[in-house]
């Protein structure tokens, strides 16, 4: 089908919104994105391309820490340290930057050949099919440059551009929460989008909150030599996460030398001297040298004309949308962070797209949440698909668990794998695969098949007839398929 003559304007230029954009464009609609931070969003510029390339430096000095336990030793007299591999962080830093600048600029360059018209600015609802965008507010992070396509839009300043639209999609992300006893300062006291301005390696770094954000942070920062301590306000780290996964990561994470703090909730954070003091509710105190604050996020939906145009929010504040990213408001669809629906880069893209099919007349199906398999950078990774551990102990899926350890695993074994497992949960009855969790190095590879099998609707004879390389990881997962062999009633 074709969308020709149709206006599609973009608000917010993130994965929800870039991918929309292009979806869009490539339908033959008229589209402007308008962005006001940089392409790519928080998802490249700030949140998940930063912190993984973070995480990949951590992991890669890893494997020299573990080189003795595998026969390997460093010889000579500029070898300083436990292997001779220090962190600078200025250097580290500057490398994600230009990177994740890279990655941004890649998609302009992406928007630009498919014919967006990508506008510095921010944009803001007027009312059904009005859309208001003030250029040049913002700001680009540097080494990017917006691609402009007028001279009119190449002019310093900012003037109000007023632009008719058969649809618009919201995709403005969301920012970090702070709390007023806490506030970060840029320098000691941080959000996660500001750790990438240090110059200096902290000596000890104090993290709050333990959610997939301070766990994959804690992690790298402990892989990069510093001293960490992990505040988590419930009974385990990732309280969100499969039970068995997460004890696995805390465990791994002790005996690494984190300092985890369970079910300890902090008050407030204050500069002092050099350093930072967190205070417990219970009136413990931590000292660090900095403190970096993973306490959520909060949606970026003010200032946007929700209420004027029509479009309902949540208690929250998120953008309330239906299944194919339809708000309350005609001809106004949203994706991404600022919908609450799944924190995740690839939700938001598939909210975008199907948005614009949903709007513009293309086939579409309907987003499906029980397909989506996620994955925590931590060491191991933690991956999952599906059903999970909850949804059989609450009574929600009448599904049969099997769960192999890594460590009997021949290739784990070459690799030093020592941490790790693969579970898997099948239907009674038609022992359908409908879920899976892997906790190991490269779990968000092994997933895939698992999430192929939940997709299509595979039982556990189908899934384990596949060959399998011997040896290899992968051979977890047909194992514990031939385990639930037999076990569907």
């Amino acid at each position: 089908m074709s969308a020709a003559g149709k206006s599609v304007v973009v608000i917010g230029g993130g994965p929800g919104g870039y991918e929309a954009a292009l979806a869009a464009a490539q339908l033959g609609a008229e589209v402007v994105l308008a962005e006001r931070s940089g392409l790519g969003g928080a998802a490249v510029l700030t949140d998940c391309v930063p912190s993984k390339a973070l995480i990949a430096t951590a992991d890669f000095m890893d494997r020299f820490s573990a080189a003795k336990r595998i026969g390997v030793h460093f010889e000579g007299e500029h070898v300083p340290g436990d292997q001779g591999v220090t962190a600078h962080i200025a250097d580290v830093n500057q490398r994600i930057m230009e990177l994740a600048v890279a990655q941004s600029r890649d998609i302009g360059e992406r928007l630009e050949s498919a014919g967006v018209q990508v506008v510095q600015g921010a944009g803001r609802l007027l009312g059904q099919g009005r859309v208001e965008i003030l250029e040049g507010v913002g700001d680009v992070p540097s080494g990017e440059t917006p691609a402009p396509h007028s001279e009119e839009q190449r002019s310093p300043g900012t003037r109000h551009r007023v632009v008719d639209a058969d649809l618009v999609l919201l995709a403005t992300g969301a920012r970090p929460r702070v709390m007023p006893t806490a506030m970060p300062d840029g320098e000691r006291i941080l959000t996660w989008q500001q750790i990438w301005n240090l110059t200096e390696l902290p000596t000890h770094l104090v993290v709050v909150g333990s959610g997939v954000t301070g766990a994959e942070l804690a992690h790298a920062y402990l892989g990069l030599g510093c001293e960490v301590t992990l505040i988590s306000s419930r009974d385990r780290v990732l309280p969100g996460e499969d039970p068995d996964a997460a004890n696995v990561l805390e465990e791994v994470f002790r005996r690494r030398g984190m300092n985890v703090l369970n079910r300890s909730r902090m008050s407030a954070v204050r500069r002092e001297g050099d350093g930072v003091v967190v205070t417990l509710e219970d009136g413990r105190e931590v000292e660090g040298s900095h403190c970096l604050l993973a306490v959520g996020s909060l949606p970026n939906t003010e200032d946007l004309g929700l209420e004027e145009a029509g479009v309902a929010v949540t208690p929250s504040g998120h953008v309330d949308v239906d299944r194919v990213s339809r708000t309350s408001a005609q001809g106004v669809y949203a994706a991404g962070d600022c919908t609450g629906v799944f924190p995740l880069a690839s939700i938001a893209a598939m909210q975008g797209r199907i948005a614009v099919a949903h709007a513009l007349g293309d086939a579409v199906a309907p987003l499906s949440l029980g397909k989506v398999s996620s994955n925590i950078f931590t060491d191991p990774e933690i991956a999952t698909v599906g059903v999970g551990q909850a949804d059989v102990d609450e009574g929600r899926s009448d599904s049969r668990t099997v769960m192999l350890p890594l460590s009997k695993n021949p290739r784990a074994k070459m690799q030093n794998v020592q941490d790790g497992f693969v579970k898997l949960f099948a239907k009674r009855g038609s022992s359908t695969i409908v879920g899976g969790v892997v906790v190991g190095p490269r779990a968000s590879e092994l997933i895939f098949p698992i999430a192929l099998a939940v997709a299509n609707r595979l039982n556990v004879d189908q899934f384990s007839s596949t060959f399998t390389v011997y040896p290899s990881l992968s051979g977890s997962l047909s194992e514990a398929a031939r385990q639930l062999h037999g076990f569907g009633d």
